[in-house]
């Protein structure tokens, strides 16, 4: 633990931290908006992280001081099964979404005091959100003398952050519990699983944020939950349709039995134009994750841009996700010789990633740093490399 957030602590609370818990953002490689879905996704845990120092309570109170105490104020709670939230968009509601989960699914009465701290930029499409609720669990857990599985973790952080009223998947929660240094996590859903993909030492990753920060708890939410609506509605169409007759009822059996083509012709004859889009980018964002996932293991970069561009092209044009800023990051990432390049999360604002060779990153990087559309401060651009998943530490 770093002397500079000892001493915060100590400020903050007139005693010194015992323990410390880091959980890393992540930046999403390729398979977004399939994850509530049940299909899988290939994101990495990136090395900023958000971090967590603690010392248990004796009693149930949760008392939070975020070191950037001039964008997030304190907070305090009670731990119990019933947290009433903080008013919407609040930065605490991810603590309490994992006090709830804990008390509710593990007994959990002992609170702590926490100074949160981090390097994940929020409302950067890079996870801040549930690296903060992963961070929270862990803290939380360990203060408790909760012992349980990272497998079990990621099941219970990804249904905790629905606290927010947010309907998400698990993706992001696995990826900050998964990840491995060095290694893509292809993470799978019922049960929720995360298998490393080691990544070639020749590819880089850089990611760019534009100026259109993006909160999924904040003004998002209804866009986000209304794409969640209409992904259940188009798969309940095609299951209706009488040629679907005897077809599996989940996406994930669906992808998983069915071809690419029959699924498609299908639902263009089925449902209205909408829904028609939002099955079509489902269907074919789940076969390009199979796809990606074989080319990052043969080390074909070009395949994998290419997949990473088609990627993005449905998540404009049949998700309709995108903005103009990510629209033109995308674009300055390809002319400056990116092999491709995406939105990387909800969209609607937040960052791209772009997939290069490791000797080509700097060029990448200013093209990028110098677009009138990205973020101005500091790391608004950077180059992102897979990192070890959530720990615990003195």
């Amino acid at each position: 633990m770093e002397s500079a957030t000892r001493d915060a602590f100590e400020r903050a609370f007139g005693r010194p931290p015992v323990r410390a818990a880091r959980a890393p953002g992540r930046v999403n490689l390729i398979g977004e908006h399939i994850d509530y879905c049940g299909l899988a996704v290939l994101p990495m845990a990136i090395e900023r992280a958000v971090r967590i120092a603690f010392v248990a309570r004796p009693d149930a109170r949760v008392r939070l001081v975020n070191a950037d105490g001039a964008r997030f104020g304190p907070r305090e709670f009670d731990l119990s099964t019933a947290i009433d939230p903080a008013p919407r968009g609040d930065w605490s509601n991810y603590a309490r979404a994992a006090a709830q989960a804990l008390a509710r699914e593990h007994g959990a009465r002992c609170g702590i005091d926490a100074l949160v701290a981090g390097d994940v930029p929020p409302a950067a499409g890079l996870s801040s959100s549930s690296a903060l609720v992963v961070a929270c669990t862990l803290a939380l857990s360990e203060a408790n003398g909760i012992d349980a599985r990272r497998e079990m973790l990621m099941d219970l952080c990804a249904r905790a952050e629905h606290y927010v009223g947010v309907e998400s998947g698990g993706m992001d929660q696995a990826a900050s519990l998964g990840g491995q240094a060095g290694c893509a996590v292809l993470v799978e859903f019922d049960p929720v699983r995360a298998t490393p993909v080691p990544i070639p030492a020749e590819w880089q990753f850089v990611v760019a944020r534009s100026a259109v920060g993006v909160e999924k708890s904040g003004r998002a939410r209804e866009a986000y939950n209304a794409r969640v609506a209409e992904c259940r509605a188009a798969l309940a169409g095609v299951r209706a349709a009488p040629a679907a007759r005897g077809w599996p009822s989940t996406w994930r059996a669906l992808v998983a039995d069915i071809e690419e083509q029959r699924l498609l012709a299908l639902s263009s004859t089925t449902l209205d134009g909408l829904l028609s889009r939002r099955f079509r980018h489902v269907v074919t964002e789940g076969f390009r994750v199979q796809r990606a996932v074989r080319a990052l293991e043969r080390a074909d970069a070009a395949e994998f841009g290419r997949l990473m561009d088609l990627s993005h092209a449905s998540l404009r044009d049949d998700f309709e996700v995108s903005c103009p800023e990510l629209e033109a990051l995308t674009a300055a990432a390809r002319a400056a010789g990116a092999l491709g390049a995406r939105l990387t999360g909800a969209g609607f604002g937040g960052a791209i990633v772009a997939l290069t060779r490791a000797d080509e990153a700097g060029r990448i990087e200013s093209a990028l740093r110098a677009h009138p559309v990205a973020a101005r401060d500091h790391d608004a651009v950077f180059r992102a490399s897979a990192a070890a998943g959530a720990s615990l530490g003195s």
